[in-house]
């Protein structure tokens, strides 16, 4: 049975900067709700005792999602995304991280302009990503839903939730407002350069 955790962790980093309704809105409601309705879904199946990232890869069947695969792979999404996120966040990163930023996007400035792109044309509810490849090449993806790069067997490193749970309440329809907060006051750029040194084999 996965467990819901990482609440009060969010809570303390992301109340001060996105508001209070969302704060205690999306994990509280919609992190437990999709942990729930998993934990009901794999019980007495053969996903029951697996790890998280296997329930996601084994229910998305190939590109032909089984019924599990929505619920699973939003907590493995929110929980990705609550871990890219401290209080008193945002910067810019430092080290082998900010060199591959500014070897593939040209510089750090051009890589938010690119991240908030992608997370302000993913049509309707989904996220945005940051990927690594082994050569340490960066890209960034917008995926739909629940979908993850997980499932194409890419390497994220950092993520943006876009659906409107994560803002509407607070900022209403101003997606844009919210993406800059995220980019510029929340994200854990050292836990993402943890990510990126264990995909790329760098330290």
């Amino acid at each position: 049975m996965y467990l819901h955790v990482l609440v009060d962790e969010y809570l303390h980093s992301a109340i001060p900067y996105i508001g209070l309704s969302t704060g205690l809105l999306l994990p509280g409601k919609h992190h437990r709700a999709y942990v729930d309705n998993m934990n009901k879904q794999i019980a007495g199946t053969e996903l029951e005792g697996k790890s998280l990232e296997e329930i996601v890869l084994s229910s998305w069947n190939s590109g032909k999602p089984t019924p599990v695969f929505n619920n699973a792979a939003q907590v493995w999404n929110h929980t990705f995304f609550w871990e890219s996120m401290k209080a008193n966040g945002g910067g810019a990163p430092t080290g082998k991280l900010a060199d591959a930023i500014n070897a593939s996007f040209g510089s750090f400035d051009e890589f938010k302009n690119q991240f908030k792109t992608a997370g302000g044309t993913q049509f309707g509810s989904g996220w945005a990503w940051l990927v690594t490849d082994k050569s340490g090449k960066l890209s960034i993806e917008k995926t739909p839903n629940a979908v993850n790069p997980v499932v194409e067997g890419k390497t994220p490193i950092l993520t943006m939730d876009v659906w409107e749970h994560a803002y509407y309440l607070d900022v209403q329809n101003r997606r844009p407002d919210y993406m800059t907060t995220f980019v510029d006051k929340l994200i854990d750029w050292e836990n993402v350069a943890k990510r990126y040194a264990a995909a790329t084999g760098s330290q």
